[in-house]
């Protein structure tokens, strides 16, 4: 795979991020970003090139480095000049022929314009793994050579002797150059559904080893890409590659008319089984200079079109911590908009507080976003941090419990609305044509406020007219009609098991908690819970409410 390069084709680039605003920073705090993400980037460089790691996905990589170039727009007077990504990357064997890399096609358009004006095409799925060169001489493997930074790499002869899938002799006279990706072997591989798997690693991982064990030599594969020294025609050449044993190669080089069949193979080799990791397809031209011009950068007579995004880049707009009705506090992310799977996402819930503190999440952040499932976005991982860490106001849990924010008091807010929601949801009362944005109106002070508003009211307050004021009157009329063990449980009663409901607010509040507990499905904590429930102040004041509105059972 020839990987992450040169961020120049940045019109071609699939940075699937479309260009953000340029961030409100002042030109220091401009200055400190920028370099903190160059530097971040240039340690993945170094992992990726030279140690055989991959820190990052390739997807998140190409949208960061995207980012920067995006920054250095927005801030030209603190753009730093930063390290090519192969740089430090090359070894001590030179390349008989360069490593050329491949410029990336953003979406189908692209690739329609990219085909204007080209024949004799073809296309080959993009198998992610770890670029080499193989030397013949005398039909014998001479040297195999790392990618390094596409003019130089390292040597690995040794290891590639050990290797069933690199052939030690071919029946060719002639000096033979082979440019081909070595991967990590599976079986019913569906990028789809299985994604990178970590796949690029191991095939790295075992070659980067001092020593290469029988084991993982018979796991790695090769797919020969190219013949820089071969036939000048795609349809010679990989009738050689055939004669030379390289079927599997040949068998996934296939002959391209238009876009849309470019799409119809790009999609097949996505969902279908394949022996190996692949993150997008090649597009080729049959007819191409010979090797002996080419140069360490992406030519134009090949590109890359990779398969749709699992996971986004997004950059943290601001943290908000949600309360529910029972106290749970949800900080969710507001972000720029990011697009997955053609779905706009603008925000994202990190779950719990807990997670939340773990991750120290602040504005500025760049965190990496995937749907789960297919549908549900939820953040990976912080990919790098703001250098300017903004402070938060953060709910304290000991003061958001299930008996807590009856009233919006200060820092109540969140918890009162959740519990306005819960009483008028299907969960409550189901009150109909009643839901969050009708309660926002309102702007209640009481859980029960409503109770005594009457229609005339309603229609003087801001946001309702005389129609709507007499919908919402009716269905809070319906309300008084609901049965005692409803309102109960609008109110926020605790599960209460196999507890019997009937009779009414006294009966119910003599229980004592081993009442409670001897029902099924209670225990001894709802059993506390629901002893206290009917003795909190401010439950016994909505009591109170009830009994003077002449609901039942109050």
């Amino acid at each position: 795979m020839p990987p992450r390069l040169f961020p120049l084709f940045l019109a071609l680039c699939a940075g699937q991020v479309a260009a953000a605003p340029c961030p409100d920073w002042p030109a220091e705090q401009a200055r400190r970003e920028l370099a903190a993400l160059a530097a971040q980037l240039a340690d993945w460089d170094d992992a990726y090139h030279r140690q055989g790691r991959s820190p990052i996905s390739d997807e998140l990589y190409d949208q960061s480095r995207q980012r920067l170039e995006d920054w250095h727009a927005c801030f030209p007077a603190e753009a730093t000049t930063t390290a090519a990504p192969l740089q430090g990357a090359g070894g001590p064997v030179a390349h008989p022929v360069a490593q050329t890399g491949l410029a990336k096609l953003r979406d189908a358009h692209a690739v329609r314009a990219w085909m204007v004006g080209r024949d004799d095409l073809w296309i080959q799925p993009k198998v992610d793994g770890v670029a080499v060169t193989l030397v013949y001489r005398d039909g014998r493997l001479q040297q195999v050579i790392s990618r390094g930074d596409g003019r130089s790499g390292q040597d690995w002869t040794a290891r590639a002797r050990l290797i069933g899938a690199i052939p030690q002799n071919l029946p060719h006279r002639d000096a033979l150059i082979l440019q081909g990706e070595l991967y990590w072997r599976v079986d019913d591989h569906v990028q789809a559904r299985d994604g990178g798997n970590g796949l690029r690693g191991l095939a790295a991982g075992a070659m980067a080893r001092g020593t290469l064990d029988e084991p993982r030599a018979r796991q790695v594969g090769l797919f020969v890409w190219d013949w820089p020294n071969g036939p000048a025609s795609m349809t010679e050449r990989l009738q050689g590659l055939r004669a030379l044993g390289f079927a599997d190669s040949v068998a996934l080089t296939l002959p391209l008319r238009t876009a849309a069949e470019a799409g119809q193979w790009r999609e097949r080799w996505y969902h279908q089984p394949l022996p190996f990791a692949s993150d997008g397809v090649v597009l080729r031209q049959g007819q191409r200079p010979s090797g002996d011009s080419w140069s360490a950068e992406p030519p134009s007579w090949a590109a890359a079109w990779k398969y749709p995004p699992r996971q986004a880049l997004a950059q943290v707009r601001a943290v908000r911590f949600e309360i529910g009705r029972t106290g749970r506090i949800t900080p969710l992310l507001q972000l720029q908009a990011v697009e997955l799977d053609g779905r706009q996402v603008r925000r994202v819930s990190l779950g719990s507080l807990q997670r939340w503190r773990e991750l120290d999440v602040r504005p500025g952040d760049q965190v990496a976003i995937a749907l789960a499932g297919l549908t549900i976005p939820h953040m990976e991982s912080v990919v790098w941090r703001a250098q300017q860490r903004t402070q938060l106001q953060v709910p304290d849990p000991a003061q958001h419990h299930a008996l807590s924010c009856f009233r919006p008091t200060p820092g109540c807010a969140s918890q009162f609305a959740a519990r306005l929601q819960w009483l008028g949801g299907k969960q409550g009362l189901a009150l109909p044509g009643v839901g969050a944005g009708t309660w926002e109106k309102l702007q209640l002070q009481g859980l029960l406020d409503w109770l005594t508003l009457a229609e005339e009211e309603l229609a003087r307050r801001p946001g309702f007219g005389q129609r709507s004021a007499a919908s919402l009157s009716a269905s809070f009329a319906s309300a008084r009609q609901r049965p005692f063990a409803q309102w109960l449980r609008a109110l926020g009663l605790p599960p209460s098991g196999s507890a019997p409901l009937q009779g009414d607010w006294a009966a119910l509040a003599a229980r004592e908690a081993a009442d409670w507990d001897a029902y099924a499905g209670v225990g001894p904590t709802r059993a506390a819970q629901l002893t206290a429930f009917f003795r909190h102040p401010e439950v016994l004041h909505l009591r109170e409410q009830l009994q003077r509105s002449g609901i039942e059972g109050f």
